[in-house]
């Protein structure tokens, strides 16, 4: 199986649309790396909110504890320190949320922007690659078979009739002569269906 052309005016071709594809991949891959990375910032708030309330929590709590000794009025203390500090796992709780709600918007956002355009650049550049690949396989096993090169010229014969016009012409015509089994004519008929395909004769 042959990857790329033989004759260089079509092997630069698909070694250019393979390095376009290539860089666009690249390309929608990184854009989509840095929109993830911006919108993971705006997580900050959401961190230093739970920061804040685990903060606030452990405090409060601490006191309740330390209040509950107070005579006579400890334990209301303690509940009203408990009832604060249960406030402030709140707080912590909603920057969790916030957290992981930006994460996900995050991580949709970037496998959108990834997904969409290298599905776009491969249904551009992999079919007529992948045809191409095909097409040159089966011309290089008719080629190397029996009658190969007869086959070949009769494809360009029935093709466009802008490629005849390189080969000379013999008396009654290109036709005439592959009927007669003109060698020479099959022979420049054949390595204008095998340029055709992008490969050396």
């Amino acid at each position: 199986m042959r990857l790329y052309a033989q004759t260089p005016a079509r092997r630069t071709r698909q070694i250019l649309a393979d390095l376009i594809a290539a860089a666009l991949i690249y390309a929608a891959v990184k854009l989509a790396l840095v929109v993830h990375d911006a919108i993971g910032r705006l997580a900050d708030p959401g961190r230093k909110a739970e920061s804040a309330g685990n903060s606030l929590s452990g405090g409060l709590h601490d006191a309740g504890e330390a209040a509950s000794k107070v005579p006579f009025v400890g334990g209301q203390l303690k509940r009203q320190l408990g009832s604060a500090a249960d406030a402030g796992t709140g707080l912590a709780d909603a920057g969790r949320s916030l957290q992981d709600t930006v994460g996900h918007v995050a991580t949709l956002t970037t496998v959108v922007l990834i997904v969409i355009p290298v599905l776009f650049v491969l249904l551009l550049w992999l079919p007529p690659r992948v045809r191409w690949i095909r097409r040159s396989a089966v011309t290089q096993r008719l080629a190397a078979g029996p009658g190969g090169a007869d086959i070949l010229a009769l494809r360009v014969l029935t093709g466009s009739q802008r490629a005849l016009a390189a080969v000379p012409a013999p008396p009654g015509g290109l036709a005439e002569a592959w009927r007669r089994g003109d060698e020479q004519v099959i022979a420049d008929l054949a390595a204008i269906g095998m340029r055709q395909a992008g490969l050396r004769a």
